[in-house]
């Protein structure tokens, strides 16, 4: 990702017109920014917006023919290259459009998947991603027929002739995209498998699991490296995290668990999106602990918790402990009234000590304080304790090996008549 990034830090950003419709289904100012953010993600640059309100979408077009007037205007005004819906648009809407406005346009889900193409890390992510961006495009074929039958049209049959050759590209199309969507899926079905196997050994490890979650760009990665010492890169970008990460963190109990940075999420999420990473934000449900993160300065915070318990509602994880944690708090505006809600800088430092703390009543369940004295012939029994447990104080003594410390519930049968 390195690389990338130098390469596009190299190469200005392609400045765009941003477009909505304003239904009053939802806040489409705080939509817009959130859109203009989503193109800085992509290397683009919103450089102007055109807004319509109305109930209903102008049939076609979506957007009434003065708005389509005003939106070329701007363009040509502006110098944007490529115009950006704020919403999905169908095929025929994006040809149309397309024409109206004489620039490419996209809409705010191929913009997403555009994202999501260009950072996944990992060979599950990437071909997550190829799965996303085909079974949004199958259905808009249709929609791109006129210019397909221009590329496989000619000859001298006329118009016919060439829509015919038209239709023959497009069935060959589907085709194609059907074949792969097919060999896509029997590959994920594969790792899935494989990464359902992974979870069981570590389920066999009794390694308890903490997974933060929550709207990109919240400052999760930076919170996981705060807590477990840098390795997971950090940017102040949305979906600057694609791929899920784990690192082993030990709590002040002394117990290890595994924490597990997940993919952020956006309000709106196209549906397709969540079911093609629905195997990365599964980690979530596999969690003994789910940490909830929001950003504490930003005024829909709340909104924003919103959005990531809609995602969690669809992954079943229902039952699972849920924490709140406000990060960013040293940024102007962070404030909570809510003691339930801890106050998080991963940048500072502050409130990391409670939220380890939080994290160790939350599963002390897990876990007991033992003291044991070994004889020299069962030392091979500090290994539990050594390795998923924690060592406090270990002496030498003439009987044995005296230890303090704490084990795993699961462990506690291998110190039946050894405990002091």
């Amino acid at each position: 990702m390195s690389e990338l990034y130098n390469i596009l830090v190299e190469t200005p950003p392609t400045p765009v017109l941003l477009l909505a419709l304003d239904q009053g289904e939802w806040d489409c100012e705080r939509s817009l920014k959130e859109m203009a953010a989503l193109c800085e993600a992509n290397h683009m640059n919103a450089v102007g917006e055109v807004v319509q309100k109305r109930s209903t979408p102008e049939t076609g077009t979506v957007l009434g023919s003065g708005k389509l007037e005003e939106a070329r205007a701007a363009i040509e005004a502006l110098g944007a290259e490529c115009a950006v819906f704020d919403g999905e648009l169908t095929g025929s809407q994006i040809r149309n459009i397309s024409a109206a406005l004489g620039v490419e346009v996209i809409d705010r889900t191929m913009l997403i998947l555009e994202i999501f193409r260009s950072r996944a890390v990992t060979n599950e992510g990437k071909l997550q991603t190829e799965l996303a961006l085909l079974r949004y495009r199958l259905p808009r074929l249709q929609g791109m027929g006129e210019s397909m039958s221009r590329q496989g049209g000619g000859g001298g049959g006329g118009g016919g002739a060439r829509r015919g050759a038209g239709e023959t590209k497009l069935e060959l199309d589907r085709r194609h995209v059907h074949a792969r969507i097919d060999a896509l899926a029997e590959k994920l079905a594969e790792m899935e498998k494989r990464r359902s196997e992974s979870r069981k050994a570590r389920a066999k490890t009794e390694m308890p699991v903490v997974s933060l979650v929550g709207y990109t760009n919240v400052g999760k990665s930076s919170l996981m490296n705060a807590l477990c010492g840098p390795s997971v890169a950090e940017a102040d970008m949305l979906f600057a995290t694609l791929d899920p990460t784990s690192r082993k963190l030990v709590l002040p109990s002394g117990m290890a668990v595994l924490l597990v940075d997940t993919v952020g999420f956006v309000s709106r999420l196209p549906h397709n999106l969540v079911e093609a990473f629905k195997s990365t934000l599964e980690e979530a449900a596999w969690s003994d602990v789910i940490v909830r993160v929001a950003d504490a300065a930003d005024p829909l915070r709340e909104e924003q918790l919103d959005v990531t318990d809609e995602v969690l509602d669809t992954l079943d994880c229902a039952d699972i402990p849920r924490l709140t944690v406000y990060n960013k708090c040293d940024k102007s505006g962070a404030i909570s009234f809510d003691p339930d809600i801890l106050l998080t800088s991963a940048k500072t430092g502050y409130g990391l000590p409670q939220l380890l703390e939080k994290l160790d009543h939350l599963l002390s369940d897990r876990v007991r304080t033992i003291r044991v004295l070994l004889p020299y012939d069962k030392l091979g029994l500090a290994a539990p304790m050594r390795e998923r447990g924690s060592v406090q104080t270990e002496e030498y003594r003439p009987e044995g090996l005296y230890l303090e410390g704490i084990v795993k519930r699961e462990d506690l049968h291998h110190y039946e008549g050894y405990l002091v």
